[in-house]
């Protein structure tokens, strides 16, 4: 007879050096203190998560996995291979939600198709804090990931998205590469049209948190220093 499948639990963490349970509910402490089987993005991480939110679980017991961007499609499935037994798992990002520009997503899609029940548990996104915050379109926004790095490629699509948003009212979002935020800043500045809104959110849920939008226009006349801050952009013609 087999036995009944576990279940994959989603366990958001902090997006920052913050005490957990600051941004977590008790729920996250709860499920974690009932898990030893994780799928991990990286294992030091993890564990110093699980430590600093349940500093009495046994460091011995945990029994932990890593997907990346290195990890191969067929490696996958035997991740999966404690549900099957009958044990929970956990899939835990290095920062925020897993799932969302994450590789644990990976893991989720297999799941459904292991038929293996699938929790998201409560915690911070920072895509949908920095669209509470931004004051732009919340019912119709794209989040486009990272940018093209070459600077004609991505003037380019600059454009495009600054002409998609003002063309169906969509508010439009991406991330660069921590130590590149400020030249992202300075690009944005150069290409888009003066009265196109920006919205730069930066270190959210952290004490140096830093959220504005503005015009373009009134964004060059704007000190402020993003360099290795995690920041997220949004732009809305």
């Amino acid at each position: 007879m087999n036995p009944e499948k576990g279940k994959l639990y989603l366990i958001p963490c902090p997006m920052g050096d913050v005490p957990p349970l600051a941004v977590l509910p008790i729920s996250i402490k709860n499920t974690i203190e009932k898990i030893d089987h994780y799928i991990v993005e990286h294992q030091k991480n993890a564990r110093r998560f699980i430590k600093s939110i349940s500093p009495e679980k046994e460091q011995f017991s945990l029994k932990l996995q890593e997907i990346n961007k290195y990890t191969q499609p067929e490696e996958i499935p035997a991740m999966l291979n404690p549900c099957l037994e009958g044990f929970d798992v956990g899939v835990i990002s290095d920062a925020g939600c897993p799932g969302i520009a994450d590789p644990g997503a990976r893991a989720v899609h297999y799941a459904h198709d292991k038929g293996i029940k699938v929790v998201p548990l409560v915690g911070p996104s920072s895509i949908l804090l920095a669209m509470m915050a931004s004051g732009l379109n919340g019912q119709n926004f794209t989040f486009n990931g990272y940018l093209p790095i070459d600077k004609s490629e991505r003037k380019s699509e600059l454009k495009r998205l600054e002409k998609l948003s003002k063309d169906f009212d969509q508010s439009q979002l991406f991330i660069e590469t921590p130590y590149r935020n400020n030249q992202m800043l300075q690009s944005l500045t150069d290409i888009l049209n003066p009265q196109t809104r920006i919205c730069v959110a930066c270190d959210i849920t952290l004490p140096s948190e830093y959220i504005k939008t503005a015009p373009t226009s009134v964004w060059k006349k704007i000190k402020v220093d993003l360099h290795k801050r995690p920041t997220l952009f949004i732009i809305h013609g």
